[in-house]
């Protein structure tokens, strides 16, 4: 019971925790939720074909998985001659990160997060976190993996085969995406109108979305006229997944609107996380076919 307690508290708040670390004199953060361990490097295997910016593949407790020199990654020179090694969960798919230096561990809202300036290479951030001393850049470490493993992007554009009545079902409801990343939002709504939901409502950020529902609240129309379902993923600026979920769920006038979670970060204790603030459904990415299975339950 005090487990529960504890994950009751600490989700929706809009905080989250960051690992911070180097390469060279740049400062870049990942989710804690995805870091499993930080090791000292390991000596690696290399593989024919293996894409540029992987060093190689090693074996740590019984899985296997690519070591991705972030450095070359990114074009930054490394100034260390004791690297560390991030090893993190993405889409249920284990990858390692050599960096320069593993500093400390940061817990921040997300409204301290500003999305990326549109210039080069931005499309490898999420967003720029201000501290007082210096500005942490937030990698788009889907982007990276989807880059060195295609199957991933294949994933998110394989949709099954249904029913014209399903089909034409489909295109009379409206759903409202709350997605930061450029590239999984593109192939979230290419696959979605795919499948035949053609009427999508997209946004950048949890804040984006809830200035939608709230806009539509304010009008005294009912919700549902509206939007029939949100997807929302948890990672993103300004607002995150489970603080829309929160709020959502909190007000009378929406909170019968399901709700899906779609991330990359769904795990057993973020499944949990979810369920505590009310989510419909929650899937990984990038099981698409599992998204529209939940989206088809919902709304039709």
């Amino acid at each position: 019971m005090s487990d529960k307690k504890g994950i009751l508290l600490e989700t929706g708040t809009n905080e989250f925790e960051i690992v911070e670390f180097s390469i060279g004199p740049v400062s870049y953060g990942i989710n804690v939720a995805k870091v499993r361990e930080v090791i000292n490097p390991v000596p690696v295997t290399k593989m024919p074909n293996i894409h540029p910016w992987v060093d190689g593949i090693f074996t740590l407790r019984g899985r296997v998985m690519p070591l991705v020199n972030l450095p070359r990654c990114l074009g930054n020179q490394s100034t260390t001659t004791s690297p560390k090694v991030i090893v993190s969960e993405l889409n249920n798919y284990y990858v390692a990160f050599l960096v320069d230096e593993v500093s400390r561990i940061h817990r921040i809202s997300w409204t301290a997060m500003e999305p990326p300036p549109h210039i080069a290479n931005s499309d490898m951030v999420v967003g720029i976190i201000k501290m007082a001393e210096k500005m942490v850049v937030l990698l788009d470490f889907e982007k990276i993996v989807a880059d060195i493993n295609p199957e991933m992007n294949e994933k998110f554009s394989q949709i099954d085969s249904t029913s014209s009545t399903i089909l034409d079902n489909r295109k009379n409801k409206t759903i409202l995406v709350a997605e930061d990343s450029k590239m999984l939002r593109d192939l979230l709504l290419s696959t979605l109108h795919t499948a035949g939901y053609a009427k999508i409502i997209s946004t950048e950020n949890g804040q984006e979305a809830w200035n939608k529902i709230e806009q539509l609240v304010k009008s005294g129309e009912p919700i549902e006229n509206n939007i029939q379902l949100v997807i929302t993923d948890i990672e993103m600026p300004q607002m995150d997944g489970h603080h829309l979920t929160k709020r959502i769920k909190e007000n009378e006038k929406c909170k019968h609107l399901p709700v899906v979670i779609f991330s990359s970060l769904i795990n057993e204790e973020m499944r949990l996380k979810g369920e505590s603030i009310g989510a419909n459904g929650q899937v990984s990415k990038p099981e698409i076919n599992q998204l529209i299975e939940l989206v088809d339950r919902f709304i039709l």
